[in-house]
């Protein structure tokens, strides 16, 4: 993907407002957007500085094959993400490494129509996989990178980026699994079109109580928090040994989250 190539940028509706369908999602070009998405950076995250993404990098990825991509509630950056260009075994892929939305304008779809344009410049710049990392312990992101976008997951990152500042991962190790967006695939297309993933034969399940948050939050739980963190920990290492994949997310009224794992008939490796 070229940093200086053009992509036609989201049409700005009549009566722009604060829902995901009224914002303009776009490439960030000039420094003073790339400011803007670094202090969003900080806001979404509250990482202490010396873990905060610099300036600099930002400016980069959009001239080394990478992009920032933000969301506009009239001149006003709200939501961005950042890519760069990576290679595994000889061949070229986009790594995801941030998305960030403000705190008023989540849950409403605009993660996903970010994502949805990033796939599109993707594509448009001759990349077939998109990559990013996630907490397995968040249990709206997983279902969104699983069920809404497609992505599967069969590699698993013990402690990546070390104990952070982050209030988000209430001192947990950074344990985190990789999301592979085949954008090709059969399964990301079909999803795409229906809304529904393929079914599949599930040969085990990971589950996440709706409790996590709570646990993370408070010192004085944190203990179990941690237990449920090494728990899945294990089993996702005994299932993907096994050459399962995650490739569905389920969850229940109590707010609980699943992990479905089993084998994916698509060969999309690299």
């Amino acid at each position: 993907m070229s940093g200086t190539s053009s992509h036609p940028s989201v049409p700005k509706a009549e009566n722009p407002g604060r829902t995901p369908d009224a914002l303009m999602i776009r490439r960030c070009t000039t420094l003073e957007e790339m400011q803007a998405a670094f202090a969003l950076q900080k806001e979404v995250w509250s990482f202490s500085d010396a873990e905060l993404v610099p300036v600099r990098l930002f400016v980069l990825a959009n001239k080394i094959g990478g992009h920032v991509i933000g969301a506009f509630d009239h001149n006003e950056l709200v939501a961005f993400a950042i890519a760069f260009p990576a290679n595994r075994n000889g061949h070229s892929y986009l790594h995801s490494h941030m998305l960030g939305v403000r705190q008023q304008y989540r849950n409403a779809g605009l993660g996903r129509r970010m994502k949805l344009f990033q796939r599109d410049e993707a594509l448009a710049h001759g990349f077939e996989l998109m990559e990013w990392t996630f907490d397995p312990l968040e249990i709206k992101n997983s279902y969104l990178n699983i069920e809404k976008l497609g992505a599967i997951a069969r590699r698993y990152n013990v402690n990546q980026y070390g104990i952070t500042t982050s209030p988000l991962q209430g001192g947990l190790p950074t344990d985190r699994l990789v999301a592979e967006w085949w954008l090709k695939s059969k399964r990301v297309e079909s999803i795409l079109a229906s809304g529904r993933r393929p079914t599949f034969s599930s040969s085990a399940t990971i589950g996440v109580l709706a409790e996590i948050y709570q646990w993370k939050a408070a010192p004085s739980t944190r203990a179990q928090a941690l237990g449920l963190q090494e728990k899945n920990r294990e089993e996702f290492a005994s299932s993907f040994n096994a050459g399962l994949a995650v490739l569905g997310y389920e969850r229940n009224d109590r707010g609980d989250g699943r992990f479905l794992l089993g084998r994916w008939e698509e060969s999309w490796q690299y």
